[in-house]
């Protein structure tokens, strides 16, 4: 018998806050991850963060980040907030595929060890 866990957080891209709202209302608690400028937080969400797609807030290959894109520092946020009790426990994180986030996130679960040791598209 092969027994497989991934304990990882589960990520899903979804197109327009309908369906965001959708998600959240049929799930478990989750937060949610928005291209700059983000819209209201919906109020079932239980955090959220945004980050300007294609936009990295340091310059490539800096000591601190290693060039890690910003899609990867908004999991960052999101995962420190959830580990330090600075946000309400999150069971899945819905990603509002607008402006290029959605892209952007995938390629940091692709590209980004960090992320992907903490997060796995769903």
């Amino acid at each position: 018998m092969v027994w497989s866990l991934d304990a990882r957080i589960p990520v899903t891209l979804l197109p327009d806050l309908a369906a965001v709202e959708a998600a959240l209302a049929e799930g478990g608690p989750a937060a949610l991850i928005t291209a700059a400028p983000p819209p209201p937080k919906p109020a079932r969400a239980v955090a959220a963060v945004s980050f300007a797609a294609g936009v990295a807030t340091h310059r490539a290959g800096c000591a601190c980040c290693q060039g890690r894109s910003a899609a990867a520092e908004a999991l960052d946020r999101l995962f420190q907030a959830r580990a330090r009790g600075d946000a309400p426990w999150f069971e899945r994180v819905l990603v509002l595929d607008e402006e290029g986030a959605g892209a952007e996130v995938l390629a940091a679960l692709r590209e980004d060890s960090l992320a992907a040791a903490r997060f796995r598209g769903a």
